[in-house]
């Protein structure tokens, strides 16, 4: 965007990315070195390091006042050291004895230097600060934090703030370098009076200044639980320079090159002949949606998003038609073996009678089979390739790659994603074009999610179901009702129908007491004599998990007990009955994609959660709201809630700028402001927004290359 810098200005750097600069005065490099390890890097970057929670130092009571009520929390005391010896037993213990004409006080130092036992002669008068606890001698504090001071110092006025950091950079000394941080630092103001007034908030450099020294008389509720307007002011700032980079991201996508694709027909229409199946109204739309992005020449970044079974893969195969028949070629990434060998099966089923071939690339490939996949790549002979993280690995060249499809693309880094983009830069005969890229989720996005952390992609939405598929009845059974579900599956079997077994472990754990597969193979198996069962889990070998998956959908094996790698992609519709166990230890988006394995036939299925009591609050929950929803989308409305958007999105590998302090669903009016005050900003005050993300996000437009 004109007018708004890619470099990193930030008025003072500490660290050796600032061209090997020492840091601000007064920082030496070991402590640089400690502050980059907790990310504080600059001047702003101390400033913003805000406060995890605050200490009420401002009170002092008396020895006898404090040692009425042990274990009431910190207190404040003012003393004189009596006495201060090192005790040997039953460990070395720096003992100091203290009082203040009230009563008497231990004070107990496990880890202490020499230098300690000096300044704690007897006669100095401290402030120690602490909770007191009955020892063995009586009253004591363990490890207090303390200093020495003349008589008559006032008392602080102030909170004092408890920082996050790391080992061998004090409380004290980070404190310092805070405070000498937003003394130095450049607070002036980037918002608009009008946005701030609307909202009701204050200025940035008061803000900052009272969350980093909170007044004694202030709400200390709506500190702590950061409704107070301060931090909600930070809150709005954070998400403000979110939406700005992620806007600036997508606003460049027009300045680069991608290779048209333009729409035929052909192709898809042998495809979904060959497939037998007919899109739903939800397919066509996304459908077209895609379709357009391809024929242009700037490159797509669209994220596909649907419920279990939506009939994602149909779509993907649609577009991958539409670039094969432009004379390009497509590569499908999938996070795990099992679920891209899923793929490639259906791809090569549905193209092949058309005369397109698929390679397959896997890291279990043989040397001379990986070779010979990699040639017909290199010569355009192959004008498909579905396979794993092998995909981007080196070695693996492309003639004309145009489209790269990454399957439940949370999964992905976003080096992973940009390795596979990659593959597209200066093939073919557009050397200066990048691949267009699609991105798959089975997790649907609740809005509130997909405005903080899709802003700059393209969302299409299937959100139907084909036709014909039944609906699953989920079931919530104790464990001590084993036996019935045992009967259950054995008279699903026995009619013709198979079911899947999942369990959350492969061997088992002394740290979680959990069924595993391994036993529960064992175990079922000398059950069901009657019936062929088979095991399928991460460990095995690809040809293992191949061969296990293989017979399953062939109908050799009537049942299958698995790990939660049969998660996504497994479809095999004459599989009618899911059991999973220990229910209550998986989260609601995992619970709802192991349910999507069945129902994808004509009979009748179910799903029985089974679980062991006492039951946490929270996994009551997730239970409840699985049993109670067979709905994609209010599942992962209910998941964000429960869990976070950085644990449900996968936001932490995602390449997406981390939210340190405001979140999505609780601060959804800040970030409808924010939503739209990025768009005014980007176009009527380009400084402003070169000066906000400066200070919040100096990296932004580095980390959404992706």
């Amino acid at each position: 965007m004109p007018g708004v810098s890619r470099k990193n200005n930030s008025a003072a750097d500490v660290s050796p990315r600032a061209a090997n600069s020492a840091g601000p005065p007064g920082i030496n490099p070991a402590q640089a070195r400690l502050l980059a390890r907790i990310g504080l890097r600059t001047l702003a970057d101390l400033a913003l390091h805000l406060p995890l929670r605050y200490d009420d130092e401002t009170r002092l009571s008396t020895i006898a006042e404090a040692t009425r009520v042990l274990g009431g929390g910190a207190v404040v005391v003012e003393c004189i050291v009596r006495e201060a010896q090192v005790r040997f037993k039953p460990r070395r213990t720096l003992v100091v004895t203290v009082d203040d004409g009230t009563g008497e006080l231990t004070l107990r130092f496990l880890n202490f230097y020499p230098s300690q036992q000096r300044a704690l002669e007897p006669g100095t008068r401290i402030r120690a600060v602490g909770e007191i606890r009955g020892g063995f001698i009586g009253a004591e504090m363990v490890h207090p934090r303390w200093r020495a001071l003349a008589e008559g110092t006032p008392m602080p006025d102030r909170l004092t703030p408890v920082y996050p950091t790391t080992q061998g950079l004090s409380q004290p000394v980070l404190q310092r370098l805070v405070r000498r941080a937003v003394a130095q630092a450049d607070l002036s103001e980037t918002l608009p009076a009008s946005l701030l007034g609307g909202l009701g908030l204050p200025p940035f450099d008061q803000s900052l200044h009272l969350l980093h020294a909170p007044p004694a008389d202030i709400d200390a509720a709506a500190l702590t639980d950061r409704t107070h307007p301060a931090w909600r002011r930070m809150k709005l700032d954070e998400l403000l320079a979110q939406q700005l980079s992620m806007r600036m991201h997508r606003n460049s996508r027009s300045s680069r090159c991608a290779l048209p694709l333009p729409v035929a027909g052909r192709l898809a229409r042998q495809v979904l002949a060959t497939a037998g199946l007919d899109p739903t109204r939800a397919q066509a739309r996304v459908l077209a949606e895609i379709s357009a992005d391809l024929a242009r020449a700037q490159p797509m970044q669209r994220l596909l998003q649907g419920d279990v079974g939506s009939g994602k893969t149909l779509v993907a195969a649609l577009a991958a038609a539409q670039a094969v028949e432009a004379g390009a070629q497509v590569a499908v990434m999938a996070p795990t073996e099992l679920l891209a060998e899923q793929t490639f099966r259906k791809f090569e089923g549905w193209f092949a009678p058309a005369g397109v071939e698929v390679a397959w690339l896997a890291g279990s490939l043989t040397k001379k089979k990986r070779e010979v996949a990699c040639a017909r790549l290199a010569a355009g002979e192959a004008s498909i390739a579905v396979g794993t993280h092998a995909l981007f690995q080196q070695g693996v060249e492309f003639s004309r790659l145009a489209l790269a499809i990454v399957d439940e693309q949370h999964r992905f880094g976003v080096n992973q994603r940009l390795a596979l983009r990659g593959k597209g830069s200066g093939t073919g005969t557009a050397a200066a074009t990048e691949a267009h890229l699609l991105m798959m989720t089975a997790t649907p996005i609740p809005r509130t999610l997909a405005m903080a952390c899709y802003a700059d992609l393209d969302v299409s939405t299937i959100d139907e179901l084909p036709p014909g598929r039944s609906p699953i009845a989920t079931r919530l059974v104790g464990d001590h009702r084993r036996d019935e579900v045992i009967q259950r599956v054995r008279d699903a079997c026995m009619q013709g129908r198979q079911a899947y077994w999942v369990c959350p472990l492969i061997e088992e754990s002394e740290a979680l007491q959990l069924q595993t597969a391994v036993d529960t193979h064992a175990a079922l198996c000398a059950t069901f004599p009657e019936l062929a069962v088979g095991l399928v889990h991460g460990r095995q070998k690809a040809a293992e998990k191949a061969a296990a998956m293989a017979a399953f959908q062939q109908g050799a094996l009537q049942l299958l007990v698995a790990t939660t790698v049969i998660e996504v992609g497994v479809d095999v519709p004459n599989a009618s009955l899911m059991v999973i166990e220990h229910a209550e230890r998986m989260g609601l988006a995992q619970l709802h994609q192991l349910r999507g394995r069945v129902g994808r036939g004509s009979a009748k299925s179910s799903c029985i959660l089974l679980y062991q009591t006492p039951l946490s609050p929270l996994a009551r929950e997730r239970l409840k709201v699985v049993f109670e929803s067979s709905d994609g989308f209010e599942i992962a409305r209910r998941d964000l809630e429960l869990r976070g958007p950085g644990e449900l999105m996968g936001a932490r590998q995602s390449g997406l700028p981390m939210l340190r302090f405001a979140d999505p669903v609780q601060d959804a009016d800040l970030l409808e402001a924010a939503v739209e005050a990025a768009g005014t900003m980007l176009n009527t005050d380009p400084v402003a927004v070169e000066r906000h993300l400066r200070r919040w996000l100096p990296d932004a437009l580095s980390w959404l290359d992706g």
